[in-house]
């Protein structure tokens, strides 16, 4: 009898592979990172093949660290970086351009011409989106438009797109031979396209992004068997029975299943998500809503999401960019050897601010700056800032929903910063709390694969495995704190109309 879940965690910056027990804890881990390839400013984009080939390999370490074969995998769950786009030849299985991730902003001119008939939220209460260049439907519409016989091939029925969870299934499947090409509700709820009410894609914001339905993926549940991993796979005639995008697979591996539940994930970006039930909940305060997930046949579950683009790259761009410090974790012991920002504030409005501003025309900014501040505050700064935009997305929250959280429960790898942790505790004012098992994204994968074939019975088997691994409490003085957070806020304005065209 099978022991064991397999999720495949298609991330921003790596691939990996997790091979669960029941109790949800880790087993083994097959990691390996890609490229990030930036063509010119505002262009980020990964080679398909390249995730693909990556993603076979780590199945492969993790098994063998696990020293169990497929036969031990009950089920393979599959997370995803969520708005990323992938478009491909389905004869050939080859990509006809690079995938454009999620980060991207080529899309803004197109997204204005859109937006000039009816503004930003011309779809908003359709799809529950504002158009922005985040979300994967402009990102095919520029390969249509701009790959040399992409938009032939495409009318033909020759093109097929996906977010990396489509990607990655379709070639888990078989590929160009009767590969499963389909994507979950959550994942679909990030295009523009899917109607929040029908689960389906809408025929008429297609025409207007100049996008045929013949390329999109069949919309399924979060939770059911999609097919088996093909004969020449590791993991031959193993079910793939649950696909959920990253920020939704963290909600579910922190077991927020209910309205009103939340979590907190810092990773490449920050991504907070508050779970509303069966209520489609449109938000008045820059939030989105987004599909939380659907296991089976159940009623959907919404939630209002609040996507913040740079917190953890922010770390990455101090050691890659400024070479301030050579590895990531280096940053608590550089910010920790001073006793504040030394009046410096950054604000990482690298492509644009996200929630809950929505500002396509910011760009980061860092204020403050006199002699005295150092390299040391600028690390502190930089930690702060993932503290500050989260309590602005918060703040929204709390606006839309009525409510105040008691508690954040967080996730990713930032959280292992425990002077972050306590900074985001102070500027809060509530406690911030991590689970024991920290990589919730993969396991959230998990378990929706795993109820689909009977692993775990039901929601509250996996409550029960939810565990307490650290607590932080607010110690600071409130006065203190709010004055930084007015300052932050100053700080936020002067990123505004920096770019014009």
């Amino acid at each position: 009898m099978p022991t064991h879940i397999l999720a495949i965690d298609q991330g921003t910056t790596s691939t990996r592979a997790i091979v669960f027990d029941h109790a949800g804890s880790v087993v083994a881990t097959g990691q390996r990172e890609h490229r990030q390839i930036f063509p010119r400013a505002g262009w980020v984009e990964h080679d398909p093949m390249e995730i693909w080939h990556n993603t076979r390999e780590v199945i492969g370490v993790a098994l063998g660290k696990a020293n169990i074969t497929r036969h031990e995998i009950a089920a393979v769950g599959i997370t995803n970086q969520r708005e990323t786009a992938v478009v491909w030849d389905k004869n050939t299985g080859k990509p006809v351009y690079n995938a454009i991730v999620w980060q991207d902003t080529r899309t803004q001119d197109f997204v204005d011409r859109l937006a000039a008939d009816g503004g930003t939220d011309r779809f908003a209460q359709d799809v529950g989106l504002p158009l922005a260049t985040y979300f994967a439907g402009t990102k095919i519409a520029w390969i249509l438009e701009n790959v040399d016989g992409a938009r032939e091939k495409a009318e033909r029925g020759d093109l097929l797109f996906g977010t990396t969870d489509t990607w990655v299934l379709w070639n888990l499947t078989g590929g160009k031979h009767d590969g499963v090409h389909a994507t979950d509700v959550t994942n679909a709820s990030r295009t523009l396209f899917m109607d929040l009410k029908t689960l389906d894609w809408r025929d008429d914001i297609l025409e207007e992004f100049g996008v045929p339905r013949s390329m999109l993926p069949q919309i399924r549940s979060s939770s059911e068997v999609y097919g088996t991993a093909e004969s020449h796979s590791l993991l031959r005639e193993t079910p793939i029975a649950g696909i959920l995008g990253d920020q939704q697979a963290a909600t579910f591996g922190q077991a927020a299943f209910g309205a009103g539940e939340s979590k907190n994930t810092y990773g490449t970006g920050n991504f907070v998500i508050v779970n509303t039930g069966e209520e489609i909940v449109h938000s008045a305060n820059g939030l989105i809503t987004t599909l939380a997930y659907r296991l089976g046949d159940e009623a959907p579950r919404y939630a209002l999401e609040g996507s913040i683009a740079v917190t953890g790259s922010l770390v990455q761009w101090l050691r890659d960019n400024l070479g301030l410090i050579s590895d990531a974790r280096e940053v608590e012991k550089l910010a920790a050897s001073v006793d504040d920002n030394g009046g410096a504030y950054i604000v990482p409005a690298f492509s644009g601010l996200f929630a809950p501003y929505w500002r396509p025309d910011a760009r980061g900014a860092i204020v403050g700056l006199t002699r005295f501040v150092n390299k040391a505050h600028l690390a502190r700064a930089a930690l702060e800032s993932t503290a500050y935009q989260t309590c602005d997305v918060l703040e929204a929250v709390e606006q839309d929903t009525g409510t105040r959280l008691a508690e954040l429960r967080v996730d990713g790898g930032m959280t292992a910063n425990a002077l972050l942790m306590q900074f985001q505790a102070d500027v809060l004012g509530i406690p911030v709390v991590r689970p024991t098992v920290t990589e919730t994204t993969a396991l959230g994968a998990a378990y929706a694969a795993g109820l689909a074939v009977g692993f775990w019975k039901d929601r509250d088997e996996l409550r029960a495995n939810w565990q307490e691994g650290a607590r932080w409490e607010p110690t600071s003085d409130r006065d203190d704190v709010e004055r930084l957070y007015r300052t932050w806020k100053k700080a936020v304005t002067r990123t505004f109309d920096w770019v014009e065209d």
